[in-house]
């Protein structure tokens, strides 16, 4: 057996043992949050070496924000997974049940989906919020980072094994592959006979190769082309205000939009209003000739590329429509489904973009950065998916299970 094979044969092992665990998946928890923050110098010594290899190889400003830990960051991973034990555990929820005319009783169980795999790149907090997230759900993970943060998760992920065992479940309940080589990867995605499930979490080129290539379930998460759309009955304020919080408070993320569209019955008032509040971030933007026309020589010319891309920085894509459906038009094209917004004072016009729009998340009046699993009261998030089978939006402890039926019965046979 390669040493991934074994991996999934120990993980297979352990998550037999979880299934069946009650409070001492919470005692477990606590043991990692209590560590975590014991151990955070030494967490945070790991992550100065690949802050520091990630300037020398060319890392932008925002990946390298995402990399970056510090103190207060390590205690919100370890507040998150507190906050994961404080959540009510789902398995043995009773989804259903009925009786039959038979006298069969038959149930419908919530239960573990067993091993979990998940592919990430250089979020070091995924190590941690995905690990309590499956533990708390009763499945054992196999983490699988991107080589930009090897050292930070190799620390992390050392630190949770240790205190998952002295809480008295196995330290395999959580593995990390510290081969970050390609053929690692392509090993994962076939890794069939262990997994159960496979998340990848990341940019777009991630989330396509395991979708393309993996030969075991998928749940597509992460790629967030969001859009904020300038109704014509916009309070310009509040629009000025949404665009500024939902690109610059953290560009980095996958709810941080990449275009803006506004309609051309307000945009020589809007235009100049969001731009102010942008020019606090030196935001670029790339938009259309007409945005061109009013803003002037700072607009960059916008190309097709510009409206499909998650930029994940301080760029943004703008257009001016002529109508309402036209927005939408541009919206289901360009969208990656995972979090759109309308900024608008006209109730009829908010519920059809409601109805039309097709996304994980749809905002009326709110600001995408919200799109987040402690944001939307699930706790920490194993990410969002942003597919439309069995898990959509942010995934919480419920996604990460399934079910199964229970049959009672007292000599029935047919």
């Amino acid at each position: 057996m390669t040493v991934i094979e074994q991996m999934g044969a120990r993980a297979k092992t352990a998550a037999r043992v979880l299934a069946n665990a009650g409070t001492e998946k919470n005692k477990a928890l606590m043991s990692i949050a209590k560590a975590l923050r014991e151990k955070c110098e030494e967490i945070l010594k790991a992550n100065e070496i690949d802050i520091e290899n990630g300037k020398n190889a060319g890392l932008t400003v925002s990946l390298l924000d995402r990399l970056r830990l510090t103190e207060e960051r390590v205690e919100g991973i370890a507040v998150g997974v507190e906050q994961v034990a404080a959540l009510k555990d789902p398995i043995g929820d009773v989804l259903s049940g009925n009786k039959l005319e038979n006298g069969l009783e038959i149930r419908r169980i919530r239960v573990p989906l067993g091993v979990i795999g998940i592919i990430y790149e250089a979020r070091p907090n995924v190590t941690a919020d995905a690990a309590a997230l499956c533990l708390k759900a009763g499945n054992a993970v196999i983490l699988r980072g991107g080589k930009e943060a090897i050292n930070s998760n190799k620390a992390i992920a050392d630190i949770m094994r240790e205190a998952v065992e002295k809480a008295g479940l196995p330290k395999d309940s959580i593995q990390l592959i510290e081969d970050t080589s390609r053929a690692s990867s392509t090993e994962l995605m076939g890794l069939s006979d262990y997994l159960d499930v496979l998340i990848p979490r990341g940019g777009a080129g991630l989330i396509r190769a395991v979708v393309e290539n993996a030969k075991v379930p998928v749940i597509e998460t992460g790629v967030g082309n969001c859009h904020v759309y300038v109704d014509e009955y916009a309070d310009i304020d509040m629009a000025a205000n949404i665009i500024f919080n939902a690109k610059t408070s953290r560009p980095s993320v996958c709810n941080a939009i990449e275009t803006i569209l506004v309609h051309s019955a307000v945009a020589e008032k809007a235009l100049p209003a969001i731009k102010a509040r942008l020019d606090e971030k030196n935001v670029e933007l790339r938009g259309c000739p007409k945005t061109a026309e009013i803003l002037g020589s700072c607009v960059k010319p916008a190309t097709e590329e510009d409206y499909y891309k998650e930029f994940l920085d301080y760029i943004l894509a703008v257009k001016v429509v002529d109508s309402f459906e036209e927005a939408v038009d541009h919206i289901a094209k360009y969208s990656s489904g995972h979090s759109e917004c309308i900024v608008t004072e006209n109730y009829t016009r908010a519920c059809d973009f409601l109805n039309q729009v097709d996304a994980a998340a749809v905002y009326v009046n709110a600001s995408t950065r919200f799109t987040d699993g402690g944001q939307f009261g699930l706790g920490a998030e194993i990410g969002i998916s942003t597919q439309k089978l069995h898990a959509r939006g942010p995934m919480g402890l419920n996604e990460l299970t399934s079910s199964k039926f229970i049959i009672l019965g007292n000599g029935q046979i047919r």
